[in-house]
């Protein structure tokens, strides 16, 4: 007697967006193995849309459930296999991450896309969008957030601090920001990050399954 393998969920992601990347990254450190469909996010394919409320990645789509949110489908995976605790951190953990997600994200944008948004001076959006950052700076303890070892807010908030020092990277390392600096560069440099920006073809309803981790 035969028995059917589960199809893996469907993992809509852009390589270069700061949500798909975290999520991406507890995709491999859960060991979560899903069909992943790189979209282009001006040419967004009807399936896509059917399925994303939002309209936004990442979005992955299983057995189950749809999910729209990049934190969302981090908890969801790592509830299921966290491998290096990355949910056991302090309940700060979560306010951080939110605030990731609001202020600092809100002035990132405006500092990284000034040209959408002439009427406001991008160097006072930097200096708002760097309050978060001397916050993370002061409190470091160790190589991370927490302690050692990474945790779902390092995680979490990564991809959007390595986001903004790309705004302007001559301008960010001449920043005092010693902790902050180090523990970007051992993001970037990291093999979990490698694996997580490998380029996969765009896809379209007739491109073959590609699947992540690989």
């Amino acid at each position: 007697m035969s028995i059917l393998k589960e199809s893996p969920p469907i993992f809509y992601s852009f390589r270069r967006c700061p949500y798909a990347m975290r999520a991406r990254l507890s995709l491999v450190i859960s060991k979560t193995r899903v069909e992943i469909r790189e979209v282009y996010l001006k040419e967004k394919p009807k399936e896509f849309l059917a399925s994303s409320v939002s309209a936004t990645v990442p979005c992955m789509v299983t057995q189950e459930k749809i999910i729209d949110e990049s934190l969302d489908i981090m908890l969801w995976v790592l509830k299921k296999n966290d491998p290096q605790n990355w949910l056991k951190m302090p309940k700060i953990g979560f306010d951080l991450i939110k605030e990731n997600d609001g202020p600092f994200k809100h002035y990132l944008d405006k500092t990284k896309y000034h040209s959408r948004y002439p009427e406001i001076n991008p160097e006072e959006s930097r200096k708002k969008a760097s309050i978060f950052l001397i916050k993370l700076e002061n409190m470091m303890d160790n190589n991370y957030l927490f302690g050692n070892d990474p945790s779902l807010a390092d995680m979490a908030i990564l991809p959007f601090v390595r986001q903004f020092a790309n705004t302007d990277f001559e301008w960010f390392e001449k920043q005092n920001w010693p902790n902050v600096k180090k523990w970007l560069n051992t993001f970037i440099s990291s093999e979990i990050f490698n694996r997580i920006q490998i380029k996969y073809d765009k896809w379209s309803n007739l491109s073959k399954p590609q699947f992540f981790p690989n």
